[in-house]
Order: structure tokens, then C-alpha cells, then sequence
């Protein structure tokens, strides 16, 4: 499985900020004068702490169970490797072998001879054009 970087970065800050929020949070409100807003939000908020670390570890056991769930159908799943390209100029189609180790970003109709680009936020022609998307999206992957 193709690990993202970008994300991981991001989503890694993210839970560090969240998970030290305990410590500069407070003393944020209280430098920007807060103290008192504080002392009533922390006050009104104890009664639920035990519901909070309910609701905590059960987000934490479903966030495990998807990313193991993820893995195990992307371990167990074959890649449909044909897909059928239908140009949007003339309504040409094609029966295309897909490569599996890159994406392919270009593809030229052989009845029109336009040059196909991926739309939106589509990786590759056949996420666009094709009757089954790339074998990296197939198997929950990231894409080129």
C-alpha cells in the first residue's frame, strides 16, 4: 500500500495538537483573558468526562477496525485490469488493457484523434473515460 506523506504529516499535527490541547489550550484562553470563561467551561464540562472517554476510545476502535478493514480488502482484492474508453467527442469506444504501474495520463481516440486528459479530480483517463477506474483506485490506493 502507497503511503500518502502529505496526509500523514498533516493528519500527525493535527493529533499532536488536539492530543496536547490540555496543556496550551488553557493557558491560550487565559492570556487573552479568559480565565473566568474557562473555570465555567471546565465546571460545566466535568459532569461528561466519562461519556467523553466513552465516546474516545470508541472513535479510536472504529478508526483501528476501518484502517485494518482497508488493508485487508486491498490484500485480498485483484485489480480489473480492462476498461472500455469512451471518447466524449465522437462516442467512440475501446477495450484497453490498464497499466498497473503507472497512470496514464493521455489517451488518444483512434476515431478522432483528440487527446483525452483526465477530468476533475480524476488521476488518469480511465477514472474519466473508462468503464472501471484505475487498478490503484480499485484496490483503495493512492493514485500516481
Amino acid at each position: 500500500m502507497k503511503l500518502n506523506i502529505k496526509n500523514s504529516i498533516i493528519g500527525s499535527a493535527i493529533a499532536f495538537l488536539v492530543a496536547t490541547s490540555c496543556c496550551w489550550l488553557p493557558a491560550l484562553i487565559i492570556a487573552i483573558g479568559g480565565g473566568s470563561t474557562l473555570i465555567g467551561i471546565s465546571n460545566g464540562l466535568e459532569q461528561f468526562s466519562g461519556i467523553f472517554i466513552v465516546l474516545g476510545i470508541g472513535f479510536l476502535g472504529l478508526g483501528i477496525y476501518q484502517y485494518t478493514n482497508r488493508n485487508k480488502m486491498s490484500a485480498n482484492k485483484e485489480a480489473i485490469l480492462k476498461s472500455t474508453i469512451t471518447c466524449p467527442e465522437c462516442g467512440h469506444k475501446k477495450e484497453e488493457t490498464m497499466p498497473t504501474n503507472a497512470c496514464q495520463y493521455f489517451y488518444e481516440c483512434e476515431n478522432c484523434k483528440k487527446i483525452l486528459k483526465p477530468t476533475g479530480n480524476d488521476c488518469c483517463v480511465y477514472c474519466s473515460y473508462g468503464t472501471v477506474a484505475c487498478p490503484p483506485i480499485q484496490l483503495n490506493q493512492n493514485c500516481c
